[in-house]
């Protein structure tokens, strides 16, 4: 890594083949806010450090892995090293040419109908888009230019696995998931997730009504099979906790 980004992290790096998640959590649990609100910006509090880890993570990846809500959640977002920590855009750039790595990650969007705000400026920078043949027909023809598109499958929920195939097949061997709680669950069930950064952010964000969901959705592992997982390494900085797991099946 360049010096002023290992002076402000520490040293940081992956195997040759990777996927893992970045999360921001509150100190009870909450990741999502409900469909109309960008849920990592509220619990973090716009947390110059959290923002820092997440350009940090984005710039090591080939490719940056969401699903379709978490593109609705988010219009004017970028999902690139650079949109989220400003500051630091040219030693960002560094970490990539040194990686061997594209100037910008590749957006990846998984989508079983072909869901996809084609107006969005982080499609419209370039996206490929992972879905089933109906989703395909449904999105093909209204895809700018720098888009393309995987079909897996005729309809119904994308295959997580073959999706991840199909991306190492292109090349991205170190994946992103910037997801939301659903895709999280997917990923842990196929045991196909290898880290997870996580970050509690100290503030309590409460449940009521509308549901607030945790990191992982879709899945239930306890009692019958807990997915335990191993610390990797601890950071503070001021009232902020930065977590790093691996995962693993037992």
């Amino acid at each position: 890594m360049p010096l002023e980004l290992e002076r402000i992290y520490g040293r940081l790096g992956f195997p040759k083949r990777v996927i893992y998640s970045n999360f921001v959590s509150s100190v009870d649990g909450v990741v999502t806010l409900g469909p109309t609100a960008s849920a990592g910006s509220v619990i973090s509090g716009r947390n110059q450090a959290d923002r820092f880890l997440m350009g940090l993570l984005r710039a090591f990846a080939d490719a940056v892995l969401l699903g379709a809500g978490t593109l609705r959640a988010t219009p004017g977002h970028d999902w690139t090293p650079e949109h989220i920590y400003p500051d630091l855009s040219s030693s960002f750039a560094k970490l990539r040419i040194a990686l061997g790595r594209k100037p910008r990650p590749r957006l990846v969007l998984l989508t079983s109908r072909g869901d996809i705000m084609v107006s969005h400026p982080a499609v419209v920078g370039g996206a490929t888009i992972v879905t089933t043949a109906s989703g395909a027909a449904n999105v093909k023809a209204r895809l700018p230019d720098s888009c393309d598109v995987i079909e897996l499958g005729e309809r119904g929920p994308v295959d997580l696995r073959r999706a991840v195939d199909e991306l190492r097949d292109r090349g991205h061997a170190v994946i992103l998931t910037e997801g939301g709680p659903h895709v999280m669950g997917d990923l842990i069930r196929r045991d196909l997730l290898d880290e997870a950064f996580l970050t509690i952010s100290p503030v309590v964000a409460g449940r009521d009504r509308d549901p607030r969901l945790g990191m992982v959705a879709g899945a239930e592992f306890l009692p019958a099979q807990g997915v335990w997982s191993r610390l990797l390494s601890a950071r503070r900085h001021d009232d902020f906790l930065f977590l790093r797991y691996g995962m693993k099946k037992l």
